[in-house]
């Protein structure tokens, strides 16, 4: 009796066409998530999402890791999940094939359980054995999948290991210093609209009753990526820091609905900065009651401008938040203004 799968791993027939090694981590992955369901039902984004999270991609901007995933569908679609799998395979070095399996497992972990759904282990079962990667370091690979979800989850945005300072009114205290020394910054809040600072390593956030949220992240930049940004160009680092690890990451992992509505390399900022808006329903730090006394969140754009000085890569964020009834105008006029505070915000900065 023949297998569910046996038309995908069991197939002799290959693409007439090579791919690449990266193209086969990302061919394992689109297999691995249309196996089970319609073309149609692919979020190509998620896709996306995940094989940004391998070293191997790193170098790919979004526009062209989205290419490809749509590319390799439509492969997909009209040659057959068998041909493509064989051939996806065939493309992978034995020190890529746990990077393959890896990035299926991702496309099939359920993130809020944080397992492998159970209507999914002969699927994946199938794909090891096809892969011919023992039950050990299967085990091994979904170990560490799990666990980097887990750690993804736990550095989010919104981290409950913050620290947290409420201003008082007879409070002398007019600037933070970074805890390394790379930075002071005058205090953007006060006690009189409920000002606080928020503190965890690498980050500190000036937020207030009223609105206001500033947040400034900061991660020295090892030798290795400094070699990146001479390789690469310093607009495509940035752009790749924010767009395909810091958002995803900070932002869209717990925001599931956020969605970058803008971006921009403004190279007349500090030494060439990179610019994005994020789009986050209910997604501001600002409480909402609705009328039945459940509470939700007020929806938010979130600006954010990334930069090196120094030794130190910085970004900068914005909250711009829309009370009930406001809604925004244009992403471009949002982005200018919100652009514009945190420029502001950059220049009361001291770099030391």
């Amino acid at each position: 009796m023949a297998g569910k799968y046996d038309k995908i791993f069991n197939s002799k027939k290959s693409l007439e066409e090579s791919l690449s090694p990266e193209e086969g981590i990302a061919a394992i992955a689109v297999v691995t998530a249309v196996a089970d369901s319609s073309f149609d039902d692919v979020d190509v984004d998620l896709l996306a999402d995940v094989l940004w999270g391998f070293e191997v991609f790193e170098e790919y901007s979004d526009d062209d890791l989205l290419e490809m995933v749509d590319r390799l569908l439509v492969l997909a679609e009209d040659e057959g999940l068998g041909p493509l799998f064989n051939t996806a395979s065939k493309s992978l070095a034995e020190d890529l094939v746990r990077d393959a399996y890896a990035a299926a497992v991702s496309v099939l972990i359920d993130e809020d359980e944080l397992r492998i759904p159970k209507g999914k282990m002969t699927l994946l079962k199938k794909l090891q054995e096809a892969l011919a990667i023992q039950d050990d370091d299967a085990q091994e690979i979904i170990d560490e999948v799990i666990a980097a979800f887990e750690e993804a989850e736990e550095e989010g945005f919104d981290d409950e290991d913050e620290d947290e300072i409420l201003l008082e009114e007879d409070s002398s205290q007019e600037g933070y210093e970074s805890p390394l020394g790379n930075f002071i910054v005058p205090i953007p809040v006060d006690s009189q609209h409920g000002g606080r600072i928020l503190t965890q390593e690498g980050t500190v956030s000036f937020s207030d009753d009223v609105g206001t949220l500033l947040r400034i992240d900061y991660y020295p930049v090892a030798s290795e990526q400094q070699e990146e940004v001479h390789s690469i160009g310093q607009e495509q680092y940035l752009r790749s820091i924010l767009l395909n690890k810091y958002i995803p990451q900070a932002i869209i992992a717990n925001l599931p609905e956020a969605s970058v509505e803008y971006t921009e390399y403004l190279e007349d900022a500090v030494t060439g900065a990179y610019f994005a808006v994020v789009n986050m329903p209910e997604g501001s730090t600002l409480p909402k009651t609705g009328n039945n006394g459940t509470a939700s969140r007020l929806n938010a754009y979130l600006g954010l401008l990334t930069f090196t000085e120094g030794d130190y890569l910085y970004i900068v964020s914005s909250q711009r938040s829309f009370f009930d009834g406001e809604t925004p105008t244009t992403a471009q006029t949002e982005a200018e203004q919100i652009k514009q505070k945190i420029l502001e915000f950059v220049d009361t900065i001291e770099f030391t």
